[in-house]
Order: C-alpha cells, then structure tokens, then sequence
C-alpha cells in the first residue's frame, strides 16, 4: 500500500496529506465532479440502462485523452464493430478513423455469441488477455475501454468464478497501469446484472435517463470514488455535437468578489433613478412586470449600450425568435442586427418544456462557456417554470446566479408577475436571489392604461424612491419625471391635460403679473414725474431762498454800516458842543 506524504505547514496548521494521482477525461464538467478526472491505473465502471451514454462516454474518453492530452488509448467492444463506432461518434464531432490511422486509438471488435458459450472446464480470459496486450504495446496506449461486461461474461452463470474472474481482469489492467473504463448495463436493483462489478471498481459511475412530465433529462452520479473527494449529487448532462457536458450543478459558496465597477442601463433617466452611474457590474437585475410592461424592450436598452461598449452579451430568449425580437426591438428605435453580425451579441431562443431545467442549465453553461460573454439577459425566467415546480425553477435559477457571480457576468432577468401586483408571486420567490428589483406596471387610469417604473430594490446604490412614467417611443424607452396631481402621480392623458390646466393657470398668473407690472411702471413714472417737479420745485425755492438770504445779508450789513455812521457823526457832535462849554466858563472867572 502506498503510503501518504505528509507535508507540514511553516505554520503548524493542519497537515495535508498527497491526492491520488488521476487522469483528467478531458469531459466537460466531470473532471470537476471528480475533482481531477478518473484514478490514474486504475478501473471505473460506468453502468446505467440503455441509451444512458455508456458508450459515448467510454469513446469520449479515449478521443480526448488522444487529442487533449497525448495519451493513446484502446477500445475493446464485444457488441459494436470498429466501423458501427466510428460512424456512432461521427455524430457528435469524434474522427476516430484519422485517429486510428495516426496510431493513437485501436478499436478491437471481440465477437461472443452466446450460443457457442458454454461453461466446460476452467474459464480462461488468457486470449483476451494476449489481444489486449498486443493492441496497448501497437500504439503505447494508456487507456483502455471495455464495452461491455455483459457480453464478455454472458457464458458465465457460476458467481463465484464470475467474480474470480472479474477480479483478475481488473488486476491484470491494474498492474499494467492502465486507466480503464468498463461499462455494464444496470441490473434489476443493483447497480449492474451481475452486482458484482461495483464492488471490485476503484471509481463507479452511475448514468440514467429521467423522464418526468413528458421531459427527458439524463443524469450521472459518482457512487464510488476510492481515495479521492467527489461530488455526490445527481448532476443532469447533455450529448450534443460537442460531446458530453456535465454542469455541477450544487450552490457555489458565497465567495466571488463583488465589483464597484458601474455600467449603464442603457436609459440615462434609470442611471439617475440608480445614483447615477447605472449597475453594478457582475450584478442580477430582475426586471418584473404585467405582460406588455416593455420588460423586453428595457433589456434591449441594456444589450445596445452594453454592445456599444464592445462587450459581448448572450440574450437566452424563451418565448421569441432570434428574427422576433429584433423586429420588435426597431419598432422603439434599437437596431440589434449590427451587434449580431458582428458577432458581439449572441441569441439563445428555445422553448422552456424542450428539456428539463437542469438540461437549461447545462445548455446555458454550454454557451457561456463558449462565448464568454460580460452580460446575459434571459427573458422570461418565468417561463422555465413549466419545465418543472416552483421550487425547481428557484433551485435551479439560484445555482444560475451562483454562476453568473462566479465569473463576473451582469445578468438580466425578466419575470411575468399575475396583474400588476409588484410582490407577484413569480417575481417574489427569486427577488432575494438578485440585486436590483426593477418592476413595471400598468395604471387604468380615465379608460387608458399606462406604463410606470420603480425601483423596489438596489443593493449598495442610494436609488430613488420615485415612481416614475414609462413611454415605449420611436426613440426608445424614455422616463418621465414624477408629475404629481391632487389625486397622486399622474400618467397618460390625465398628466396632459393637469398639465394644460396648469400651463393654464400658469398663463393667467403671467398675464396678471404682467398687468401688475405694467401698473408698477406706470405708477413709477407718474411718482418719478411728481418728484421730478417737486425738485424743480425745491430748487426754484432754493434759488430764491438763497436770493432772498443775500439781500437780507446786503440789508443788515448795510444798515450796521449806517448805524455806524450815525454813531460816528453823534460822536463828533458832542465832542464840538463839550470844547464850547469849557470855553465859555473860563470867561467868567
């Protein structure tokens, strides 16, 4: 047995012991089931019932491992001629005649027929044995298919040499470090016919075909998976021209990194109803309404100015044609034929009850997986809802958004909801998967419907809480600003005719305000006029006050002048009588 490397982290955590050595399949979507591929040397078995895909998946791997990873491989059939398998695979894009010509595949057809098998003596696989020996060493092969046990042990009603001899084919394979897929066809509430084949397998896989409400959808399972981690669940595939494609279809874990990043809805009125900027990139934006609401139209808005951008966008249609929804989209001015002959959009359009909803998945995977697109628009998700229960469809849109995440894909996803209640019920059970809510309405409003639009729900944007009108134009979708009446918002002919009722009102308050003015004016001028006079006025009395004041200055200046005078000449007066007194008395004594 060998024994596992240990390595110890720097750290001292927990060691971590070596993985088994695998093979890669090169089958898309089970490698990461199987987390690496099949057990390198070692034997798988692949069992179901008919027309499950054993074959297919056995060929598969051999033509990958021949053209992916360089390792030569060898299919041992017991019920399919080398031609009947060439022409098989042919349909799903396999050559295995170039392959068989370049030496890298060798197809051996071993023919037992049952009825020249009998049980005489001890049974010899040593034929089989030498062929399979001489085929491995022709072309270095290091994986072999063995298509099918049933055939090969069909002689063999002894259990207990039936199962020595199956363990012994299993050893010689494994001691010759061969990584081999045995197929059996499943038995009668065991796994395989013999029941015996799951218990000496290292890895078995299990595959079946479901039909269920008139849906076929086909499923593979990793039972068993000695010394190695898998997946357990049931997970649906698909056989197409491409191979096989198989979608883990469990809930990542809540790990993918959110962006800050912002795109733009394609409308700049919602660009400013979402802060102004638009989405977040690799976010879910649900877009809900009543039928005719503009859902589609809304998402077209976003595919154009995406396209616009050079990114490549995927519309997965449910309900319309590729040619339908073009058409539709140039009546409101969106022309998505250039962005589809350039290849920058893509449309998916198939009915919902073609295949079941994991199959939806698968297909949806399929597609991403080759266009790699930066955003996705699926239109309606509530249609998927015929191709199983309510419950279903959440599941599985809930492991669809997990994937979108994942890669960083900015999906958006239209509901129909039952009227033009915004919590239907269609749009109410997936709204916690996504991060924009969107939903649009109907309003009846003086026999005439019209379209509004809200946002119910944006996580991480500072959205506005208005309810806001919606007009499907020539020009495209175009919003309203919120006109507001006695009754609430209004819409339609109603918002007309306040809005002429107001242009009205508006008009006479105009009117008396420019009566009012024209008054004012008149009114200033007959002021401005009687002050103009009153100045004149004022300084006509100025004029003669000033005038007057001069004279009277002129007046008393002149009359201190002639009291001066007076005053002088009284002066002189007694001064002459004074001296002829003196005279007079001297004469007398």
């Amino acid at each position: 047995m060998r024994k596992p490397i240990v390595a110890h982290r720097k750290d001292g955590a927990v060691p971590v012991l070596n993985s088994l050595p695998k093979t890669p399949t090169g089958v898309s979507g089970l490698d990461e089931i199987t987390v690496g591929g099949l057990p390198k040397g070692r034997t798988t078995l692949v069992c179901g019932g008919a027309g499950c895909g054993k074959t297919l998946l056995g060929m598969e791997f051999l033509v990958r491992g021949a053209t992916q990873f360089g390792e030569a491989g060898v299919c041992i059939s017991f019920e399919e001629t080398p031609e009947e398998l060439a022409s098989n695979v042919a349909s799903i894009g396999f050559d295995v005649r170039a392959l068989v010509a370049e030496k890298k595949l060798v197809i051996d057809y071993v023919l037992l027929d049952r009825g020249q098998v009998e049980e005489t003596g001890e049974y010899d696989l040593e034929g089989l044995f030498v062929r399979l020996a001489h085929a491995v060493d022709t072309i270095g092969a290091k994986r072999v298919v063995l298509d099918s046990l049933e055939s090969l042990f069909a002689g063999l009603p002894n259990e207990a040499i039936l199962r020595s001899e199956m363990r012994r084919l299993f050893r010689w394979l494994k001691d010759r470090g061969l990584t081999t897929i045995v197929t059996a066809e499943k038995g009668v509430g065991t796994l395989t016919r013999h029941g015996l084949e799951e218990y000496i397998s290292d890895c078995v896989i299990v595959l079946d075909h479901r039909v269920q409400e008139e849906i076929f959808t086909r499923r593979l399972r990793v039972m068993k998976y000695r010394g190695s981690t898998h997946g357990t669940n049931d997970y649906p595939f698909l056989i197409d021209r491409d191979g096989i494609s198989i979608m883990p279809v469990t809930s990542a874990a809540l790990q993918h990194t959110a962006s800050t990043e912002r795109i733009s809805a394609g409308v700049p009125a919602l660009d400013e109803m979402l802060g102004g900027k638009g989405y977040y990139r690799g976010g879910t934006v649900l877009v809900s309404g009543s039928a005719g609401t503009g859902k589609t139209s809304l998402a077209a808005h976003f595919l154009d100015a995406a396209c616009a951008r050079g990114e490549p966008c995927v519309f997965f249609a449910f309900q319309e044609s590729e040619s339908q929804v073009a058409r539709n989209m140039r009546s409101i001015g969106i022309d998505l034929e250039p962005w589809i002959a350039k290849g920058l959009l893509r449309f998916h359009a198939e009915r919902p009850t073609a295949v079941g909803l994991e199959m939806h998945l698968v297909r949806m995977h399929r597609v991403l997986a080759q266009f790699r697109p930066r955003l996705v628009v699926l239109d309606p998700v509530t249609a998927l809802a015929q191709g199983g229960s309510l419950s279903e469809t959440q599941t599985m849109l809930l492991r669809l958004v997990d994937m979108l995440k994942a890669q960083r894909i900015t999906a958006m996803m239209t509901t129909l909801t039952q009227g033009d209640d915004a919590q239907g019920q269609s749009a109410a059970h997936i709204s916690s998967l996504v991060d924009c809510w969107l939903h649009l309405q109907n309003i009846e409003t003086n026999g005439e419907r019209n379209r509004v639009l809200n946002v119910l729900k944006a996580r991480g944007l500072a959205h506005s809480n208005q309810v806001r009108e919606f007009l499907l134009t020539a020009r495209g979708v175009q919003l309203q600003q919120a006109y507001l009446g006695e009754a609430g918002v209004l819409t339609g002919s109603a918002r007309r005719a306040q809005e002429a009722r107001d242009a009205s009102v508006d008009l006479l308050m105009q009117q008396e305000l420019d009566r009012r003015q024209l008054a004012f004016e008149r009114q200033h001028k007959a002021l401005e006029a009687q002050i103009d006079a009153l100045r004149l006025e004022l300084a006509t009395e100025e004029q003669e006050w000033r005038q007057f004041s001069r004279q009277s200055a002129a007046q008393l200046r002149q009359k201190g002048e002639d009291r001066e005078l007076m005053v002088r000449s009284r002066s002189a007066d007694a001064s002459a009588a004074g001296g002829k007194a003196k005279r007079d008395k001297g004469a007398k004594v």
